[in-house]
């Protein structure tokens, strides 16, 4: 048995350097959120998770799927994503959740190195919502600077609502602020 685990341990060293993604951190007035990126920007698909914590005892839990490549906005190089991303959310009594459909942008600007503009947004119509979701909708803009070659900071604006559905009529922002954070590239 001993040697199975040295062995997957092994394994999985060795093939770290294969899955280079990013972990981020970020901060609204009332929130904190962790996403882990298990792929680099050069694989043509990206994988990723998250967890929200919001103040009121909101746990806000997401999954990523995006195939991804490179194109370009005029003359700016462009990393640009389209797929799915799963949130699910518990709030004391009432819990839910959706599949997105949508997409990311970053766009680098070339004459300021380490410049960066991300934008992304995913929708889910009520035919993709459960729990005491009709439907989410997830926006989030950010700008950020690379510091040194394997972290950046960022500055931006992230939005998550969702309507509530019968008997709890009403609309509820789940996450929403200005928020601002740090990405480890690994």
């Amino acid at each position: 048995m001993r040697i199975s685990r040295v062995s997957l341990m092994a394994l999985t060293l060795a093939a770290a350097p294969a899955f280079a993604g990013d972990v981020d951190l970020s901060l609204t007035n009332d929130s904190v959120k962790g996403q882990v990126n298990f792929l680099g920007n050069n694989s043509d698909t990206q994988l990723g998770a998250g967890y929200t914590y919001h103040e009121g005892s909101r746990h806000i839990m997401n999954v990523d799927f995006h195939a991804q490549g490179r194109t370009a906005l005029g003359n700016l190089p462009t990393t640009a994503g389209i797929g799915v991303r799963g949130i699910g959310w518990d709030d004391d009594s009432l819990d839910g959740g959706a599949i997105g459909i949508g997409g990311f942008a970053t766009v680098n600007v070339p004459r300021v190195p380490g410049l960066s503009f991300t934008g992304g947004l995913h929708y889910a119509p009520d035919i993709l919502a459960f729990g005491d979701s009709e439907d989410m909708t997830s926006v989030e803009l950010r700008g950020s600077y690379r510091v040194i070659r394997n972290a950046e900071v960022f500055a931006g604006y992230r939005y998550l609502n969702t309507d509530l559905d019968a008997p709890f009529r009403g609309d509820v922002n789940l996450d929403e602020g200005v928020m601002a954070g740090i990405k480890i590239y690994y």
